[in-house]
């Protein structure tokens, strides 16, 4: 059996599809056989990817100069239709490609790890994260709500079989999109292993490079409305300057689609009450600031995994987590829940997590534990079952249950 695995979300700044494609990808090829896995793209077709995506931020976001009242909007238009027909024109191409490569090396499987799959002759696998885009099409910008409109349901009809990567989204999938039980099965994310706790010496050592104190409260993920920023900052800016200034509030991540009420609340009013930007941070960076955060604050309206809290869990840490989406399901025996809206639920939970030091060691203690299920290798081991009981025509069963 021949399984060639869609590659196309890694080539960028890895978000945590990101990082699932590729480290499903690379556990796969430890457990399969030599030639049992392949990637798409590669050459230069994988070089011209990278080179489209590093690009991209400077297409989507020109700096227009205005010169006079019309001239911002009329040249948006013109700039707006030439991307819009590149982006089809590229999709058209990008899918003769494929197919073209699907039937030259026949593949027996394709597994899209991600959104839309490629409409090709050959059997497809689809990883489903989330149905934000159908559910919630306003935490999402117009295009990408369009082009599901578009091409999700006539794409998902094609699948033979889903991957979901938490029982809610399992669910989730089965009661809105009618699928049968049987063709869905729930293969969830890992952990990477170099997520762990540290040596405080070592997490000093980065906290020094990024300009970082020893005690911070730390948000980790993109910046835009699913996540709920605006809401905890506003939460954290209200707690007493004394406690502020003993310990920030860092923000790690990209801004992402339709965040400029929360870069306005930052730059107008959070930045200049203990928070810190940093943006979006590598990865060789990120078990560090785990490991130097207080506590991790997670708030988000929706997750269909959300793994950051369990990657601060594996590194030891507390975490703050809203009780939203799958949340309950993979941390919620040891984080703190609270509801996504409840201002003030999350300024006392703060304050205490700052404050108490009994209560914040009763939230570190077994957070490890709920943590050492999840890994990639596990997740890919049920994959490759996956792909193996598709191939030969058999149901699967969804395979193991969070610890």
């Amino acid at each position: 059996m021949r399984v060639v695995v869609n590659q196309l979300v890694t080539l960028g700044r890895k978000s945590g599809v990101g990082h699932y494609a590729r480290e499903l990808l690379r556990c796969l090829r430890q457990q399969a056989a030599a030639d049992g896995v392949a990637e798409f793209p590669t050459g230069w077709l994988r070089w011209a990817g990278k080179a489209l995506t590093r690009a991209r931020p400077y297409l989507d976001c020109p700096n227009w100069t205005p010169v006079n009242g019309s001239a911002p909007s009329f040249l948006s238009a013109i700039r707006n239709q030439t991307l819009e027909h590149l982006r089809h024109c590229s999709r058209v191409l990008l899918r003769r490609y494929f197919d073209a490569v699907c039937r030259r090396h026949r593949f027996d499987l394709y597994h899209e790890p991600n959104g839309v799959p490629l409409p090709v002759d050959c059997p497809t696998v689809l990883t489903v994260h989330d149905l934000s885009v159908l559910l919630h099409p306003y935490w999402h910008p117009p295009d990408r709500v369009r082009y599901y409109e578009q091409h999700f349901r006539s794409s998902f009809e094609r699948c033979v079989h889903f991957l979901a990567v938490s029982e809610f989204s399992r669910q989730e999938i089965i009661r809105n999109l009618h699928v049968a039980p049987e063709r869905v099965t729930r293969t969830y994310n890992g952990i990477r292993a170099n997520l762990r706790p540290l040596p405080r010496e070592q997490v000093d050592l980065v906290l020094h490079q990024l300009g970082l104190p020893r005690q911070y409260l730390l948000y980790l993920g993109t910046i835009e409305p699913r996540k709920n920023v605006l809401m905890v900052l506003r939460a954290y800016c209200s707690l007493p300057q004394t406690v502020r200034s003993q310990s920030p509030f860092v923000l790690v991540g990209a801004w992402g689609w339709n965040a400029g009420e929360v870069a306005d609340y930052l730059h107008g009013v959070a930045r200049h009450r203990g928070v810190i930007h940093l943006g979006y941070v590598k990865d060789n960076h990120l078990a560090a600031l785990y490991n130097g955060a207080r506590v991790l604050v997670y708030p988000s309206w929706y997750e269909g995994f959300g793994l950051p809290p369990l990657e601060m869990m594996a590194c030891g840490g507390a975490v703050l987590a809203s009780n939203a989406g799958a949340l309950q399901e993979t941390v919620g025996r040891r984080a703190h829940l609270i509801h996504p809206g409840d201002g003030d639920g999350w300024r006392t939970a703060i304050l205490r997590a700052l404050k108490d030091d009994d209560w914040w060691r009763e939230l570190r203690r077994g957070v490890r534990a709920v943590a050492r299920p999840f890994t990639w290798e596990r997740c890919a081991a049920e994959t490759w079952r996956v792909y193996r009981s598709v191939h030969a025509g058999k149901s699967v069963l969804a395979p193991y249950r969070a610890a």
